[in-house]
């Protein structure tokens, strides 16, 4: 694949990590800071704690909280462990201790001014300071923006950073795939791809382009390149699993590629039937295959046999995202809901917990924050992504954009980036300690 050079670049690979947060003193005391409480406490140290108190001497405290010493696994779906000897578990965590102060150690609820300047979004304010609305990308103490990265002229549909490589690569409706160098933060290739880009994504060192009728892939190792043609129309989701690519497509099929490392290529190697409408949102976990579809279904694949197993239709709008987390399937929709499922006895998925939102759920992500606690990134189509603390649903922070956020992409070292509809794409990083919001 041809990549036309923007300026010359070095091969260094910026080095972003994150350290652990520095302990905590030993504060003697059992008073809780009022401060830490309501989000803002600034002593470093502070005499008084930075957490709830135990609820149960053996430990009960955390599981009151719904923590996971296992934490945020996006790919990796566990079936519920049959020898729970009756005890429901993790279900009954989802979304308590919303709106309800900080029992059990859940964040409390921010209070205060989150409604955006239009001006500020479009540059064109002329209050400054003194405005009364907020003039800011986001709203939270524990991440930071990094930089925007400009170039794209329209939709950023896919984010990828392939293993070994010192490049971001990000897909666009604007039918390009820029390069960007980690070090420098500068663009330096554009590849034109003649088509919309619907979705990317990266497997080691491969990425994979949608684009309409064909899958563009190639090794940024190798510089092998290829075009897996089959698809009709658009491809709008991919996902990676049994040494398979899966992609979604217009026509509502998924087709399925096998890799063959002799040769470094991939053969054709079945086509799932059964959605009616286009497939546009996809996961794999656990020897399974989630695919959401226009048609509000979520089809449940087996990647031994590939055959449906099961068909979830608690949503009534487009399944734009799906998420696997721990042992539980995450899914979104228009219908303005984000829906948790779990598995029962019998293997079937069934809604544990539903979150409602005020807008369309456009996309979902995962990831630890800096003390390595599970995080659930939310853009809905209000141009906002939230912030929600898992399992609990408690509002963490938002982040404005110009226009939707359709991706959203984990990097290195407590990085996560976002694209949205303007084609502009951030550059976020999570703070190894919390600053009160400005």
């Amino acid at each position: 694949m041809d990549i036309e050079a923007v300026e010359r670049y070095g091969n260094r690979r910026i080095q972003h990590r994150i350290g652990s947060s520095q302990a905590a003193p030993d504060r003697g005391n059992s008073k809780v800071c009022f401060h830490w409480r309501a989000g803002r406490c600034s002593r470093f140290p502070c005499p008084f704690l930075h957490s709830e108190l135990p609820q149960h001497s053996d430990g009960g405290a955390k599981r009151a909280a719904g923590a996971d010493e296992r934490g945020f696994r996006p790919q990796g779906l566990v079936w519920r462990n049959s020898n729970t000897n009756g005890n429901s578990g993790p279900p009954s965590r989802w979304g308590k201790g919303r709106g309800g102060g900080a029992a059990g150690g859940v964040r409390p609820q921010r209070k205060t001014l989150d409604k955006i300047c239009n001006y500020f979004i479009s540059g064109t304010c002329s209050y400054g300071e003194g405005c009364k609305f907020l003039h800011s990308w986001f709203l939270s103490d524990s991440i930071s923006l990094l930089t925007p990265l400009n170039g794209h002229q329209k939709d950023v549909t896919g984010i990828a950073l392939p293993t070994g490589s010192d490049k971001l690569y990000t897909g666009s409706k604007d039918e390009t795939v820029r390069v960007w160098d980690c070090q420098t933060g500068q663009c330096v290739g554009v590849v034109n791809l003649g088509g919309e880009v619907g979705c990317m994504i990266s497997e080691g060192p491969w990425i994979f382009v949608g684009v309409p009728n064909a899958i563009k892939a190639w090794n940024t190792q190798t510089a092998t390149d290829l075009s897996l043609s089959g698809p009709t129309g658009q491809v709008y989701a991919m996902s990676v699993g049994n040494e398979m690519l899966f992609a979604g497509t217009q026509d509502g099929r998924i087709l399925a590629w096998r890799f063959r490392a002799v040769g470094d290529c991939f053969e054709p190697a079945a086509s799932l039937v059964g959605h009616r409408l286009p497939v546009v949102s996809m996961v794999v976990g656990a020897m399974r295959l989630y695919s959401g579809s226009m048609d509000h279904t979520v089809r449940v694949w087996d990647l031994s046999t590939l055959q449906c197993i099961q068909t979830l239709t608690d949503h009534t709008a487009v399944i734009m995202s799906v998420l696997c987390w721990d042992q539980f399937l995450l899914s979104c929709s228009l219908d303005k809901t984000i829906k948790v499922w779990v598995a029962t006895e019998s293997g079937n998925l069934e809604v544990t917990y539903t979150h409602q939102e005020e807008h369309g759920v456009l996309a979902l992500c995962g990831m630890h924050d800096a003390q390595a606690k599970p995080v659930l990134f939310c853009s809905c189509n209000d141009n906002t992504v939230r912030l929600y603390d898992l399992p609990s649903f408690n509002e963490r922070g938002k982040i404005f954009a110009k226009e939707e956020v359709r991706a959203i992409q984990i990097g290195p070292g407590g990085l996560f980036f976002t694209g949205d509809g303007s084609g502009e794409l951030k550059v976020w990083k999570w703070l190894t300690s919390e600053v009160p919001a400005a």
